[in-house]
């Protein structure tokens, strides 16, 4: 006998809950912000809001189902199974963060504050939580197949991300290293920056968007289901030893970038999730390319 469904909702901690644990009570958290001419009272609706949000979803989830929840930060340490429909109650940013754990279980974005968030990911509201669950895996699912990066270590550790990959020094610092097409090692350029970014079309709206717009690129963003990746430099430096001419670029399927790292140590992370990240050293190299992994957000 078949193991019934299990809905796994997905939260993570609210601002009003962190204060309270950096300052103990709901009265030093206000006197705290009152200091600073600000009040917790938005602050703390914001977290009624997201607290009903979830709650209704709870509520709404077939009997039948088996049930968890894993908050944001527990992510990296929770398995989940292929009969999973995950239920992300949150903004866009927390289906990015919990796509990179998945491989193929759908996805249901609920917003627990419309008219706050863009909606893009978390399209739908908690009232329609049991329909779209029963549609999640009925025979006429509809699900947008989203497009993801990936880098792969010469380690063979590997890293998936839903918006975009970040390659770059842990801190401040310059990070030194080659790249170039995967095809070509012998066309890579010695650069010196702070550092690389590979997206998708769903990271189009984002931070790829922000680097694409700063340096007027003529490059087409591409759409989030298209099996197709943009890559920048950020702030490459000319030296007589290290290049610029190498700062952008597309990747299709089949088509990767390879960078080999000439640093001490460079970290790789994805959609902003830098507490799991690969760490590289002096002489590793990453390939990164559209990955066959996609996430299925439930239409």
């Amino acid at each position: 006998m078949s193991l019934a469904p299990r809905a796994v909702l997905v939260h993570r901690t609210t601002e009003y809950e962190e204060l309270l644990a950096r300052h103990g009570t709901h009265g030093q958290a206000a006197f705290v912000l009152a200091g600073r001419g600000r009040s917790l009272d938005e602050v703390a609706e914001r977290h009624r809001r997201n607290a009903r949000a979830l709650g209704d979803v709870a509520a709404a989830l077939p009997l039948r189902w088996r049930r968890t929840r894993v908050e944001r930060a527990d992510l990296d340490r929770f398995l989940f199974g292929p009969e999973d429909v995950v239920v992300v109650v949150g903004q866009d940013g927390l289906v990015a963060n919990v796509a990179k754990y998945l491989s193929g279980q759908p996805v249901v974005g609920i917003d627990a504050d419309p008219g706050r968030n863009p909606g893009v990911l978390v399209r739908h509201r908690a009232k329609d939580t049991a329909a779209l669950c029963r549609a999640a895996l009925g025979p006429r699912a509809r699900t947008d197949a989203l497009t993801m990066t990936e880098a792969v270590a010469d380690d063979t550790q590997r890293l998936l991300a839903l918006n975009e990959i970040y390659l770059g020094p842990p801190g401040h610092q310059t990070a030194r290293y080659r790249i170039g097409p995967d095809a070509a090692p012998g066309a890579a350029e010695a650069q010196a920056s702070s550092g690389v970014l590979v997206g998708t079309g769903t990271g189009s709206t984002g931070w790829l968007r922000s680097l694409w717009l700063e340096r007027g690129s003529t490059v087409r963003l591409p759409a989030p289901s298209e099996p197709r990746l943009v890559w920048f430099v950020r702030e490459a430096w000319p030296s007589p030893v290290t290049g610029t001419s190498v700062v952008a670029g597309e990747l299709g399927r089949g088509d990767a970038l390879r960078l080999t790292v000439e640093s001490d140590r460079m970290v790789v992370f994805g959609d902003g999730m830098e507490s799991d990240a690969l760490e590289l050293t002096w002489g590793q190299s990453v390939r990164l390319g559209v990955s066959d992994t996609s996430l299925n957000l439930v239409a």
